[in-house]
C-alpha cells in the first residue's frame, strides 16, 4: 500500500509539474498561459492616460492572462522606430504619430491634407467609419494590426500681429512650417511665406522677428510657453494628425479568441477616454492662455470653409492623393 501510494504521488507530482512547465492548463483548445505585452507610448499627456487606461482593461477582460508593461513617453525611441521596432516583434504595441510613419504607410499622408476635417466630431467619425476601419485594415501589408485611432490634435495658427480669422489674415507672413510638401504647398496658396526651421530655434525666431506665425497643436503652443512671444492663437484647426495604435500581426494572431477580444475591448475603450481626455486638457489650455493675456480667436466653419475651398481650389488633395496607395481615401474622408 505505502509503495503505491508512493507512486500515486510521483504521477501526480508529474502531473502538476507537466501543466505547470506548459504553460497553464488547457481548456477548449485555448492556453491560459500569460501573456505580456510590451506597450511603447509616446509624449502627450492623455495618450500617456489613455495607455494606462489600456492596460488596465487588456489585463481585466483577459482575465489576467494578459500583462501590459508599459513603456511611455518615447522610451524605447521615437515614434517611427518604435513602430519599425513592432513590426520586427521586439515590441507588441506602439502609439505614434499618423506622420512620423506616413513613408512606412503611404496612405497615413492623408492625414496631412489641410482642412480634411471641420472639426474634432467629424474627423472622430471618419476615423471610426469605413474608410478609417479600411486604412487599419490595410497595415497588415506591412505586418501590423491597426487597432485604433487616438488624437493627436489639431494644428492652430499663432502670431503676434493680427487676430487672424481669414486666408487674407495669413497673407503675407512668414509662418514656421515643418519641412511637409503638402503643408508647404497649402501655405503658399493661402499667400503666407511658409518657412521651414528646426523646432528647437522656432522660440528664438518668434522673439526676435525672423518668423512672424507658427502652427502646431495646442499642446505643443502651451508647453513651449509660445505664448510668451504670441499675441493670438488662432483655433484654424487646418490639419488633423490623430496618434495610431499598432500590434505586431503576428504577436495578434497568436494570441486566444478571449485574449484578442481584451486587446479590441481596451483598443476601444482606450479611445473614447483619450479622445475626451485630449478634449478636456484642450479645454484647460485655452483657458490659461486667456490667463497669460493671450487672445484666442474661434474660427466658425464657414470661416475655416474659406480656407478649405483655397485647398481646393489650388488642387492640394491632388498633391495628397499623389503619395497614396489608395488616393480614393481623400475623396471617401472628404464625403
Amino acid at each position: 500500500m505505502k509503495r503505491v501510494f508512493g507512486m500515486a504521488l510521483i504521477m501526480a507530482a508529474t502531473v502538476v509539474f507537466g501543466v505547470w512547465a506548459g504553460g497553464g492548463l488547457q481548456s477548449g483548445g485555448a492556453s491560459s498561459e500569460v501573456v505580456r505585452l510590451k506597450l511603447s507610448g509616446v509624449t502627450s499627456d492623455s495618450a500617456n492616460l489613455a495607455e494606462a487606461r489600456f492596460k488596465e482593461v487588456a489585463e481585466r477582460e483577459s482575465g489576467g492572462t494578459i500583462i501590459v508593461d508599459l513603456f511611455p513617453r518615447n522610451q524605447l525611441g521615437d515614434d517611427r522606430a518604435n513602430v519599425e521596432t513592432t513590426v520586427f516583434g521586439d515590441i507588441d504595441i506602439a502609439v505614434s504619430s499618423t506622420s512620423s510613419i506616413a513613408t512606412m504607410y503611404k496612405d497615413l499622408y492623408l492625414f496631412d491634407a489641410p482642412f480634411l476635417f471641420l472639426s474634432n466630431d467629424k474627423a472622430y467619425a471618419a476615423l471610426d467609419g469605413a474608410t478609417g476601419k479600411k486604412i487599419l485594415a490595410e497595415m497588415s501589408s506591412i505586418g501590423l494590426r491597426g487597432l485604433c485611432f487616438w488624437e493627436n490634435g489639431f494644428r492652430n495658427y499663432t502670431n503676434n500681429k493680427v487676430a487672424a480669422r481669414t486666408p487674407a489674415d495669413v497673407r503675407g507672413y512668414k509662418v514656421r512650417t515643418m519641412e511637409n510638401e503638402i503643408h508647404l504647398a497649402a501655405w503658399r496658396a493661402f499667400g503666407a511665406n511658409p518657412t521651414p526651421m528646426a523646432f528647437t530655434e522656432l522660440f528664438t525666431a518668434l522673439q526676435q522677428g525672423t518668423v512672424d506665425a507658427q502652427e502646431n497643436p495646442l499642446g505643443i503652443i502651451d508647453a513651449n510657453k509660445f505664448y510668451e512671444v504670441q499675441k493670438y492663437v488662432s483655433i484654424t484647426q487646418h490639419v488633423y494628425t490623430p496618434y495610431i495604435v499598432v500590434m505586431n500581426a503576428k504577436k495578434y494572431d497568436s494570441l486566444t479568441a478571449v485574449q484578442k477580444a481584451a486587446i479590441d475591448k481596451a483598443a476601444a475603450e482606450s479611445t473614447k477616454f483619450q479622445r475626451e481626455t485630449s478634449q478636456r486638457l484642450e479645454k484647460e489650455i485655452m483657458d490659461g492662455f486667456s490667463r497669460h493675456g493671450v487672445t484666442v480667436i474661434n474660427l466658425t466653419e464657414a470661416e475655416k470653409g474659406a480656407f478649405q475651398k483655397i485647398v481646393n481650389d489650388n488642387n492640394i488633395f491632388d498633391l495628397v492623393k499623389t503619395k497614396m496607395d489608395h488616393p480614393g481615401y481623400v475623396d471617401e474622408m472628404l464625403k
